[in-house]
């Protein structure tokens, strides 16, 4: 959590789909069309962010841009008491294939409550924050109330992470495999939260090994009709779409655009097996995964809701902690998803990376590589419960 996941599906990588010529074949003026092609409206929220003088809404501007499972932004904020913040979840933001405990959107709502926890030390206020006030749902998390965060104006030191929350990406490219990361450069990432255990692998044996069971893991996911066709209709091709719906997993910009166009990318290839949008795919994901030098993962000792809330907050922490320190991080998390086909390779993760009792909340890959685009983003306004 994505922590938008991946699919395995990028713009550079879909160059594979095409020849030289298809955007000039489909009649597109190609330089005009690709300088209007980026989806202003939706990243608007970027910019947005501290651009507002009441205490709680200069949080939340940067707590919107929190990293998330599929880009689904699964979050509600009602602030019709003063000084108040409850998050919400949506309840049209569910991944019921993948997720279907909800563990994973809980996560992301853990990552969104650290980032604006981080944003009001900016502006001298912390947060006290109380889980569950109304009580927490194992199944599915419902409607009930994730947390009621009260702002306090207190002088104290900004969080040195806020510097970074700009910056934060999640990055879903190979990796430059002639920069290690050294045992010290990983330990320099853990963020030190209780009630969460930080670890990570550099030693290369144990990395081939995770190399193939992410692999084996992501394939299952494709391979699997509910949980593939659940990300296919979560896409948002072309820049139309995605200013519409600024969530899901966006494919637009150039070439992307042109093959949209042209009609070589639809939906329905993208979920049918033995189309090139759909081999796409497979073909470079593993490349990608074997482009990778390390991988952290995090665990609770337990899978309550309070747990995984604890896990998304120390991934955002270590995902800005990675920024901070120029590298790149993607969750690879798909061995930890909890339907009946993942199975075996939710045993199998466990027994590598866990310990007696243990969870694994999320797994990541790590490494160094050049900056890629912000995410879209629905505004803070939608965000905000009316009724």
């Amino acid at each position: 959590m994505s922590y938008q996941k991946s699919t395995g599906l990028s713009r550079r990588h879909f160059l594979s789909l095409a020849g030289g010529g298809i955007v000039v074949a489909a009649g597109i003026g190609g330089t005009v069309f690709s300088l209007t092609r980026t989806p202003h409206d939706a990243l608007r929220p970027w910019d947005q962010a501290g651009q507002y003088s009441e205490p709680r809404r200069f949080a939340l501007s940067y707590a919107i841009l929190a990293p998330n499972p599929h880009n689904l932004q699964p979050w509600l904020v009602d602030l019709h008491e003063d000084g108040i913040v409850t998050l919400l979840p949506d309840p049209t933001r569910r991944l019921a294939a993948t997720d279907p405990f909800d563990r994973q959107l809980t996560i992301g709502l853990g990552c969104f409550l650290e980032q604006m926890s981080i944003a009001a030390t900016a502006i001298g206020y912390r947060v006290e924050t109380t889980l569950f006030p109304e009580g927490e749902s194992a199944e599915a998390l419902g409607s009930l109330p994730i947390a009621r965060i009260r702002f306090v104006a207190e002088a104290k030191a900004v969080d040195p992470l806020f510097a970074y929350i700009l910056g934060r990406r999640s990055t879903k490219e190979p990796y430059d495999m002639t920069q290690t990361v050294s045992v010290m450069t990983l330990n320099g990432l853990d963020p030190q939260l209780s009630d969460v255990r930080f670890s990570g692998a550099t030693d290369q044996k144990q990395v081939r090994a995770l190399q193939k069971l992410t692999w084996e893991a992501w394939l299952t996911e494709y391979e699997t009709p509910a949980t593939l066709q659940e990300s296919v209709d979560l896409m948002r091709l072309g820049k139309t779409e995605i200013n519409a719906n600024p969530d899901g997993i966006d494919l637009g910009g150039m070439p992307l655009e042109g093959l949209i166009a042209a009609g070589l990318i639809t939906k329905k290839d993208l979920a049918t097996p033995g189309t090139s949008s759909y081999q796409a795919g497979i073909d470079m994901y593993k490349p990608m995964l074997d482009a990778t030098p390390a991988f952290v993962w995090l665990a609770t000792s337990n899978n309550r809701r309070a747990s995984q809330i604890a896990a998304g907050r120390a991934w955002l922490r270590l995902n800005l902690l990675t920024t901070q320190k120029g590298l790149a991080l993607h969750p690879i998390s798909q061995c930890l998803q909890e339907f009946p086909e993942m199975a075996a390779h939710y045993k199998n993760v466990h027994q590598q990376l866990g310990r007696s009792g243990e969870t694994i909340q999320m797994l990541g890959r790590l490494g160094y590589a050049a900056p890629v685009a912000q995410t879209p983003r629905w505004s803070l306004d939608d965000k905000i419960k009316r009724t």
